[in-house]
């Protein structure tokens, strides 16, 4: 078994339909319920990847239900960061090799994902990797479909323009016209 820090940020490269992605997962910390409430209890840092995160995977035990009761008013929480944003989400029931100690029936979770607006997936990290990399790819998909059909501006105001098929000697004449012009303070690449 490996450990590994709350708030680790993971970077992997991998390929869909033909383009090559580069994925940054922040793995946040633990999220929980305040006493006999449905609000919850989380560190800035979560605010702070809620703010700038392009999609979401929730995950939670298939044995433990106040996991699956936290989900819903995390995304809430995500609403009010995000009210108007069509952010794309992920909803991952873990440790479906533990089906006799199941407390969240796949009903249960089906009717969740339905009601967020995200796609549903039951895996088991432990014994099916094959089950967690194919959410993230459907997540991916998704995500890159969202941000092609911006515009190619970024949400979030930022109007950062993202090519369609990028030329590299445009891009290079591109950033030397920025790095040589003096007038301008920024300039969108």
């Amino acid at each position: 078994d490996f450990t590994f820090p709350p708030g680790a940020l993971y970077s992997r490269k991998f390929t869909i339909d033909g383009e090559q992605i580069s994925l940054q997962v922040q793995d946040t910390p633990f999220v929980s319920l305040e006493d006999d409430t449905d609000s919850i209890c989380c560190q800035e840092q979560i605010n702070r990847s809620i703010y700038w995160a392009d999609g979401f995977v929730f995950v939670y035990s298939i044995t433990d239900y106040e996991s699956y009761r936290v989900i819903r008013p995390l995304h809430q929480h995500i609403r009010k960061i995000h009210p108007n944003a069509n952010i794309p989400l992920l909803l991952m029931a873990n440790k479906g090799d533990l089906l006799r100690a199941r407390q969240v029936s796949s009903k249960e979770g089906l009717q969740l994902a339905s009601e967020l607006g995200g796609t549903y997936y039951e895996v088991s990290a432990r014994e099916n990797c094959e089950g967690v990399h194919e959410a993230f790819q459907q997540l991916c998909q998704e995500v890159s479909r969202v941000i092609g059909s911006c515009n190619g501006e970024k949400r979030r105001g930022l109007h950062l323009v993202r090519p369609k098929s990028p030329n590299m000697q445009d891009l290079k004449r591109r950033l030397k016209q920025a790095l040589t012009s003096k007038g301008k303070s920024a300039t969108t690449l």
